[in-house]
């Protein structure tokens, strides 16, 4: 299967962009190269493959989820610039 230059003018003039002559033409052969690797791919005996849910294998990084006690408030707010009533004040950043 090829792709036809005018399929690559559709294509293009599809996807918004202005290619001159010399582009669409080398669009053509990237394309056609593209289809033809496609064409290698689907001529492969997978048949004794197990389908694989990802392209690698997949480990979860993350760390156990344990609960442990926060720091103390005051030691939070001890760098504040403004607080009130154990909270940070904030500049203004939205006017009425």
């Amino acid at each position: 299967m090829s792709i036809s230059l005018d399929e690559v003018r559709h294509v293009a003039k599809l996807a918004r962009l202005e290619l001159n002559e010399d582009e669409l033409v080398d669009f053509q052969g990237k394309l056609n190269a593209l289809l033809g690797h496609f064409e290698d791919i689907q001529g492969l005996d997978v048949s004794n493959q197990a389908p694989k849910p990802h392209a690698v294998s997949m480990i979860n990084v993350l760390a156990e989820d344990i609960a442990r006690p926060g720091i103390p408030r005051e030691r939070g707010m001890a760098n504040t610039a403004d607080s009130k009533a154990g909270l940070f004040i904030v500049p203004t950043i939205i006017e009425e």
